[in-house]
């Protein structure tokens, strides 16, 4: 209760005008970079992190939570007017969304993307203010095995989500917790795979794999889509203005949807949100596959039932809540952008924990204020605002977007480290990103390999050194046994049964057509 508290008395400092100019400025470039298809809000914020050197650390934070709540709802607005999502979270709102741009009806069908998201994210966000800190209490309880159980049971979850790829995401993520081992270890003062290289001894610092992996990489993958950016910007520029007073949606529809669905479709969110590596894309769907089982007219799905779009929104906007739950309380990011949080409370001498809520809420509280500000106004008020001119952000040129972001990127990686070697560094795993993802090869897993890898380290170990040697104690220790368990169960249900399911159905597809 008294951490709920100080969480809305921090509201107060919103409304100090240089961190409410932050905080704005950041939700309007989550929304930008989310309603720009191919930039998403984790390159918005990738970009942005050298900035936070020079923020406090507190008015960072909270612009960070502007933009990743942006970033969910931003990704809807491509998703209805040119049936392109923004972000992978919007694929199901496309479904429903364009049909009724189709109609004329475009500007309705983002207003009940607006509405859903400020449900999500309003309930996701009171719900991470509710409940972390009881989790973090819980979280007391893991003792040393079962921390590195539960980070092991974190990273194999995450490269298990990368349904279709497993093994190009477990290489990725091992690659990861390779890069991460360069440098002085942690337990013991000597230099580790440095081959004799001076600069690799203090390692390689998270700001370059960060920029590489998602703002050089991505640069490299836009480079060779320049004619698909072409169409697209003469389509946008036929489309028809939209008026501000398109976007209410009718009450009589809003009625029809019913609030059990923006309540269950927002839990549903919040639940994926807290697994990591799940994502908005799984909430959603999640989601939306719960609306279309339970309602009475499951044909209108597709054709742009405003229900869709409700259930969609709602979860993928109360996945902000969720995917914070791991990272404050345990370290381990739910998805890439709280995995970039994640890298802004340790640059900034932060360690997230189960003492961070009693420790340092107030530098937190902040932070979960400006989420929920950021749900419940900002998401309307830029809607009615700026709604409008939304669909001409995708007509921005993409010579002159791409110059600026490229040089954002190197000039903040050497900002950031003031190391031309660490700069060179940022290029050079830019590229390495860059062909990992020409063979679809997910660099998430690379990137939340990298950060999990020192205390998936240090606590195996520790571990080790308490049962001086002896890898029982994993099994012995019942937290640890608690982890393992979960993981086992994980794997059987996303690894092994529904491929073994899938693989019948398409045998006995080929079977009937034969």
């Amino acid at each position: 209760m008294d951490f709920t508290l100080l969480v809305f008395s921090s509201f107060s400092e919103l409304f100090h005008p240089v961190t409410l100019i932050y905080v704005i400025s950041g939700f309007l470039i989550g929304t930008i970079f989310a309603a720009i298809p191919g930039l998403t809000a984790t390159l918005a914020l990738a970009l942005l992190l050298p900035l936070t050197y020079s923020l406090d650390i507190t008015t960072a934070l909270m612009a960070c939570a502007s933009i990743y709540m942006a970033g969910m709802c931003g990704g809807s607005i491509t998703a209805t007017t040119i049936n392109i999502p923004g972000a992978p979270s919007a694929m199901m709102t496309a479904l429903e969304g364009y049909p009724m741009q189709q109609r004329g009806q475009g500007a309705q069908a983002l207003g009940h993307a607006s509405l859903a998201s400020m449900i999500g994210g309003g309930i996701g966000a009171l719900l991470l203010i509710v409940l972390a800190p009881f989790v973090a209490q819980a979280s007391l309880l893991v003792q040393t095995a079962g921390k590195f159980s539960l980070i092991a049971f974190a990273l194999i979850v995450i490269v298990i989500a990368q349904r279709g790829r497993i093994v190009k995401a477990a290489m990725a993520a091992c690659l990861g917790l390779m890069l991460a081992t360069i440098g002085l270890d942690s337990m013991v003062p000597m230099a580790r795979f440095t081959f004799g290289t001076e600069a690799l001894t203090a390692g390689i610092d998270l700001m370059p794999v960060i920029i590489g992996t998602f703002a050089i990489s991505e640069l490299l993958i836009q480079a060779r889509a320049v004619g698909e950016h072409n169409r697209l910007r003469r389509e946008v520029l036929q489309t028809p203005a939209i008026r501000r007073r398109d976007f209410v949606p009718p009450l009589s529809s809003i009625r029809e949807i019913g609030i059990w669905c923006y309540l269950k479709s927002s839990l549903i969110g919040y639940m994926v949100g807290t697994l990591p590596g799940a994502g908005g894309s799984m909430g959603s769907f999640l989601a939306y596959a719960e609306a279309v089982r339970t309602s009475r007219e499951p044909e209108r799905f597709g054709k742009g039932n405003p229900q869709g779009i409700a259930a969609a929104e709602s979860a993928n906007n109360a996945v902000c809540g969720g995917a914070l739950v791991p990272m404050l309380t345990f370290g381990i990011p739910g998805d890439p952008i709280t995995a970039i949080v994640l890298g802004v409370l340790v640059i900034n001498g932060i360690q997230p924990g189960p003492q961070l809520m009693a420790d340092q809420a107030g530098l937190i509280a902040p932070m979960l204020a400006s989420l929920l500000f950021s749900a419940i106004v900002l998401i309307p008020l830029t809607l009615f605002l700026i709604g409008p001119y939304f669909i001409r952000i995708v007509s921005i040129r993409k010579d002159m977007l791409y110059g600026a972001i490229a040089l954002l990127a190197v000039v903040g990686s050497y900002v950031a480290t003031y190391s031309v070697y660490q700069m060179g560094l940022t290029l050079a795993l830019g590229v390495l990103a860059y062909y990992l993802r020409k063979h679809d090869y997910p660099v998430v897993t690379l990137l939340l390999g990298f950060i999990l890898a020192p205390n998936l380290e240090e606590f195996l170990r520790r571990s080790l050194a308490l049962s001086h040697g002896d890898p029982s104690i994993f099994f012995t220790n019942m937290d640890s046994l608690f982890f393992i368990a979960l993981t086992v169960i994980f794997v059987y249900f996303l690894a092994i049964k529904r491929p073994v399911k899938y693989n019948q159905q398409n045998r006995s597809t080929s079977g009937t057509s034969k």
